[in-house]
């Protein structure tokens, strides 16, 4: 659903989910996603006016993991689909600018996913050659992002800190009961 300014821009919006990459030249179109811990890469062609974005969840499969198999929830497949969707409509690799979002670790007690999906979003296009133009990595804030990829215009908004404490753990109330069932 198309929300009421969208709507009345004559705008279609496509939302971005874990696991997806989108390339557009329509100037009709708008890209977003939700970002904490993940990655979203926007690439430009500012001379095609051509642009896409992908949302990654974890920069590359454990190295238990076949390399052989892609797996859609990886950065390094996310990374190489976005380039060639964009190359098929008419892009060219050498013009390409980014512009990398997220990478929040939002629960300090956790491990840095943010910061590891971040760096790899980097490696991954200082190795292709191309440029960041732009970034808005790390924190703790979530962000949503809406990217125009004809033009190349994007809007980045992060979610307010809650300022509740993070360091103390929930604790069951005592009249909740009941049964776990595993399947």
């Amino acid at each position: 659903m198309l929300s009421a300014s969208v709507a009345s821009a004559g705008l279609e919006r496509v939302t971005v989910m874990q696991g997806e990459a989108h390339a557009s030249a329509d100037p009709k179109v708008e890209l977003s996603t939700v970002l904490g811990s993940c990655v979203a890469t926007c690439l430009y062609d500012p001379v095609a006016r051509i642009g896409g974005m992908n949302h990654f969840l974890l920069a590359e499969p454990p190295s238990t993991r076949s390399r052989e198999t892609f797996d859609e929830h990886y950065g390094l497949f996310l990374m190489e689909l976005l380039v060639n969707k964009m190359l098929g409509l008419g892009a060219f690799k050498s013009r390409l600018k980014a512009r990398i979002y997220g990478g929040a670790n939002l629960n300090p007690a956790m491990s840095p996913i943010g910061t590891a999906n971040g760096a790899f979003a980097h490696k991954f296009l200082q190795n292709e050659g191309i440029p960041v133009a732009f970034e808005d990595l790390g924190g703790r804030a979530a962000r949503r992002i809406h990217f125009m990829p004809a033009s190349g215009m994007v809007r980045c908004r992060t979610a307010p800190i809650e300022s509740a404490p993070m360091d103390k753990p929930l604790v069951r109330p005592q009249s909740a009961s009941g049964d776990v069932e595993l399947f």
